[in-house]
């Protein structure tokens, strides 16, 4: 579903994407590891044109991403993004969050994205908190909230960029629940994350990026336990050793 074609990304001089060839599958989890800097966040944005590249391409189901061609506005609702800091709008309720895009992008009927958006925040365990504006949630609510409103655009994937690197350790498990449910839905998702352990229980495959390329990928259990790449094995080691 989504293709990387020998992708260049710099700021400046700065090369940060050196050459990525990957691609993901429909109603496949990847989940992207590797230190700081390594560019997987920054891969991440390139694929809803949220960063521009220089070289290469990007695919989605065929398509070319452009940030600057009218079709990148098409691609931005079949290819959904859930920010590390939420950004939610805090003048609307948890129920009216959800509902914007669907209201204002799509133009779909008010009463109908209103069932749609009800049936999201309770598939993410918020039904009781339809009401409640972010600043009156937790951090782990309002990433849930985030996902729910990703979900109503009626995505064909979902980006997910350190979605719980922004939360209290206690918070983590309660994103990371609903994560595991979307990917027994056959979801098609492209996770950055640090959680080694979820990474190894949800991702069909994982892309462990060094110094702006893969340098190794495959099955997440290959990856994660069977590691054959030097580098991986040191990363692994040490994202251990700290846990």
């Amino acid at each position: 579903m989504i293709r990387f074609l020998n992708l260049h990304k710099s700021f400046g001089r700065h090369e940060v994407l050196t050459g990525i060839d990957a691609e993901v599958e429909k109603g496949q989890v990847v989940c992207l590891i590797g230190a700081s800097g390594s560019g997987k966040s920054t891969m991440l944005r390139c694929v809803n044109g949220l960063e521009d590249y220089q070289k290469g391409d990007i695919l989605v189901d065929g398509e070319r991403v452009d940030a600057h061609a009218p079709s990148i506005h098409r691609i931005r609702t079949r290819v959904a993004m859930v920010f590390q800091r939420f950004n939610l709008f805090p003048h609307m309720t948890a129920l009216e969050n959800v509902m914007e895009g669907p209201v204002q992008v799509l133009r779909e009927p008010r009463e109908e994205v209103r069932a749609r958006a009800e049936e999201h925040l309770r598939r993410v365990g918020l039904s009781d908190k339809r009401d409640f504006y972010p600043s009156a949630l937790s951090g782990g609510q309002q990433q849930r909230v985030a996902i729910a409103r990703a979900l109503a655009m009626r995505p064909e994937a979902i980006l997910l960029d350190e979605p719980t690197s922004a939360l209290d350790p206690e918070m983590v498990g309660e994103v990371l629940s609903v994560l595991r449910d979307l990917a027994q839905e056959h979801m098609t998702m492209l996770i950055v994350t640090h959680e080694i352990q979820f990474a190894r229980e949800v991702a069909s495959n994982v892309f462990f990026l060094d110094k702006g390329r893969i340098a190794e990928q495959g099955l997440a259990e290959q990856v994660l336990v069977h590691p054959q790449n030097p580098r991986t094995q040191d990363f692994l080691r040490r994202v251990r050793h700290v846990m």
